[in-house]
């Protein structure tokens, strides 16, 4: 209980939720705030092809109201999305030609299948690949039924 007139939870008429962007948030919205995404945030996606989960893209673009961009766009990015299988290549260097158009304090959402799914990507490729390209891994969330999503950011300097 609290002071008459007090109502727990509420602050200026608008329900308070514990869960980031709210508890009754849409999976959309819910898919790019997890990622940090927003309308107007500029996404590069690299590495598509026929198997990735057309839902989880949809969700993006939703959330950043707007078409991801592909590799030939030209322009800074806010973030990146690179689709990863094993079996793609190099890792580092996609890495690093990730990093091309992303502008500072930006992110790369590095996403492979999940662990028994074709394509599988083992976990230490990705510890192993991304601090030579100058990066950290941050965060390893499921982002889909099918697809892990690994946060890649460049550490911050004690110069910035």
């Amino acid at each position: 209980m609290g002071p008459p007139g007090f109502r727990p939870n509420r602050v200026e008429d608008h329900t308070v939720s514990a869960t980031p962007g709210g508890a009754d948030t849409g999976k959309a919205q819910g898919v790019g705030a997890r990622m940090g995404l927003g309308p107007g945030s500029v996404v590069q996606e690299l590495g598509w092809d026929e198997d990735v989960d057309d839902e989880l893209r949809i969700q993006i673009e939703d959330t950043i109201d707007a078409d991801m961009v592909d590799g030939d766009y030209g322009n800074v990015v806010d973030a990146v999305v690179l689709w990863w299988r094993d079996g793609d290549g190099d890792l580092t260097d996609a890495l690093m030609d990730a990093l091309t158009d992303l502008t500072g304090g930006g992110v790369i959402w590095l996403l492979t299948p999940k662990v028994g799914r074709p394509g599988a990507v083992d976990a230490a490729d990705i510890t192993e690949a991304a601090p030579i390209a100058g990066l950290a891994v941050t965060t390893t969330t499921s982002i889909s039924k099918d697809w892990t999503a690994t946060r890649l950011a460049a550490p911050k300097s004690a110069g910035r």
